[in-house]
């Protein structure tokens, strides 16, 4: 069927539904929702008003102007931020069955050309931030975009986000155990925003007609302008905008009806039903991020809660110190005023006489002034110290260099610790980045039609940009596949360490006259860091490699290969390897293995060019050489064919 006219089919359905959905009477939903909405902003609003003191503490501009702010939080948050956005975590996709090579390859390929199109740098970024400082960010991960074929994350805005006071995470464990029964945010969107949303056919809005604005400000909307009002801005009421730029507030709502995962948005006031989906996953499509997590909990602890006492704390002694010093650089003075009569004297000017009556001695005396003490810096270092020893951000972690003097060897260790600290993080961040990329192969699996949807990536290797055509077939496995994820310095230090020890052993392998040379120098090369394409391109396969894989195309579909005395039988070994596991591989692969005892009773039997192993630096030929005639098996005249 062409594609235009399925295209075409789908959104006459989509039409039909959304009118159905327009029609049906919501009443049993709406009052769930509600009740839903209500006991969730009830739990919630502590916690919105710890986390607006907060930001305005983390970059107050509403401040006196006459004290100082100190800028602990924002340097604490901004070292643990940069070090874990730093290390990105890649993903890696393996399959799980024979023949799955090929969409393996294309899903990783894929995964590299969506990170730039979804946005995925942005996207990480607020996604860390929220976990950092409010202890849990939660990314909306359902929507996809048909034009570009690329799936589309949203961070939901944590001011903004009510969920089941019961909840551990969004879905819980294995089981489902501590998933959110319901949770949702608040938004707001124009008329015209809605009509396009409907448009892709991502999401249908109906009732659109119906909208109305509510009745004044919602608490989340408070929110919004705490935010502004921490920036320095004047706090403005409610937009007054009409036409078609003006905004309704919509509550988006996720939870359970009629036995459904369901997804709900309602406007008026929350009694108006404009967007009524059914959700076909057991999960729901949302991803939480933590970061320093506690067992059967929800918050877990965040960086503001280590640091935000600290943080004013030293504020309060920085101002009071501002103070002292400013006092002291105002003098006062006593003066004898039976001496001194005329108080206009004590009007200082340069080379100035002052008469009096009787001894100039003591006329003058300057009051004692306070200082700062000792106790006042030994209380500033315990604050800062304390901070950083919470969150492992020591000086020389935010760049600074401490005022103690360290040796080298002591710098090391604190480097190494920091990074022991940090990899836990990482690891923790590695669980969502897993449930991240496994709701974008469901997005695909969902999305991507067969024999209608192509997309195109391109792939830059050593010779250059290459372009890949992606299709259903090639990409969606039979089973899903396994999910990786690597930390970036993690993986980097134990590459380094297996190219170390690997090296070490090739030497002493590469001594020996039977080893594999080639494929010593490939794993040296995978383990310093090359891409298959630049390995392949510095050592090109041989004309023995190029057969086998030639061969493996037959073998896949069980049907017999001839196996000659002459091929480098260590090569066409280790190729077959990667072909599926049917009769014609088992005897193929038994061949050769009969092939080499032949070999090394007869070496006379090979010419000696095509008897060994080829070594990397010869001259290979550049056309495959003819195939000599098939040597008899033993014990027999008949060729070593399956």
């Amino acid at each position: 069927m062409p594609k235009a006219k399925v295209t075409k089919e789908k959104d006459k359905a989509a039409e039909e539904t959304s009118s159905k959905k327009a029609d049906r009477n919501y009443k049993e939903l709406i009052d769930q929702v509600v009740t839903e909405y209500k006991e969730a902003i009830e739990y919630i609003r502590p916690k919105w008003d710890k986390w607006k003191t907060r930001l305005a503490l983390y970059n107050n501009q509403k401040r006196d102007s006459t004290a100082v702010g100190d800028p602990l939080l924002f340097t604490i948050h901004q070292t643990v931020l940069a070090s874990l956005y730093d290390d990105r975590l890649t993903v890696n996709f393996g399959g799980r069955e024979e023949g799955d090579e090929d969409a393996e390859e294309n899903l990783n390929a894929l995964a590299e050309y969506d990170y730039e199109d979804m946005g995925k740098d942005e996207v990480d970024y607020e996604w860390d931030w929220d976990a950092s400082f409010f202890g849990r960010g939660v990314l909306l991960f359902m929507e996809y975009d048909r034009k570009t074929y690329t799936p589309i994350p949203e961070v939901v805005d944590i001011m903004t986000f009510l969920r089941d006071p019961k909840a551990k995470s969004i879905n819980g464990d294995k089981r489902g155990r501590g998933a959110c029964r319901f949770f949702g945010r608040e938004i707001r969107l124009t008329k015209d925003e809605m009509k396009a949303r409907n448009k892709s056919k991502s999401e249908v809005y109906f009732n659109i007609g119906q909208i109305k604005s509510g009745s004044g400000e919602s608490e989340i909307d408070q929110n919004r302008k705490a935010r502004q009002e921490a920036q320095g801005y004047t706090v403005q009421p409610e937009s007054s905008i009409k036409g078609d730029n003006k905004d309704y507030r919509i509550l988006e709502w996720f939870t359970h009806y009629d036995g459904k995962k369901v997804l709900v948005s309602l406007a008026n006031d929350n009694k108006v039903v404009i967007r009524y989906q059914e959700l076909e996953d057991d999960v729901w499509p949302a991803v939480d991020r933590t970061l320093y997590p506690v067992s059967h909990d929800w918050d877990g602890v965040t960086v503001p809660d280590l640091v935000e006492d600290k943080q004013r704390a030293r504020a309060r002694m920085q101002n009071f110190g501002l103070k002292t010093v400013e006092a002291g650089l105002y003098s006062a003075y006593t003066y004898n005023q039976n001496k001194i009569t005329n108080k206009k004297h004590l009007n200082f000017e340069q080379n100035k006489f002052i008469p009096i009556d009787g001894d100039p001695n003591g006329i003058f005396a300057e009051v004692p002034r306070s200082h700062l003490g000792a106790d006042v810096g030994w209380i500033m270092q315990l604050l800062d110290t304390g901070a950083q020893k919470a969150t492992a951000t020591p000086d020389i972690q935010q760049g600074a260099t401490s005022s103690e003097r360290r040796t080298a060897t002591e710098i090391g260790v604190i480097a190494q610790k920091v990074d022991t600290r940090y990899s836990l993080s990482a690891k923790i961040f590695g669980w969502s980045e897993k449930r991240f990329w496994r709701q974008w192969y469901k997005l695909y699996k969902k999305h991507f039609h067969e024999k209608i949807d192509e997309k195109v990536i391109r792939i830059v290797g050593s010779g250059g940009p290459r372009w890949r055509k992606l299709t259903r077939e090639n990409l969606i496995l039979n089973t899903d596949p396994d999910i990786k994820i690597e930390s970036k310095v993690i993986s980097e230090a134990k590459r380094v360490q297996e190219l170390q020890a690997f090296i070490n052993f090739g030497k002493m392998a590469m001594a020996e006259p039977e080893s594999n040379r080639r494929f010593i120098l490939k794993r040296m090369g995978k383990l310093s860091g090359l891409r298959r394409d630049e390995i392949d391109m510095a050592l090109p396969k041989t004309t023995h490699e190029l057969d086998a894989e030639s061969e493996n195309e037959s073998l896949d579909n069980n049907k017999l290969e001839e196996v000659l005395i002459t091929d480098d039988h260590q090569a066409h070994l280790i190729i077959h390897e990667k072909a599926a596991d049917t009769p014609a591989r088992k005897a193929h692969v038994n061949a050769h293995i009969k092939a080499m005892r032949v070999k090394n009773l007869n070496p006379a039997l090979v010419p000696p060019s095509q008897s060994e192993t080829p070594i990397p630096g010869q001259n290979q030929p550049s056309t495959p050489m003819p195939r000599p005639a098939m040597a008899p098996a033993m014990g027999g005249g008949a060729p070593l064919m399956q």
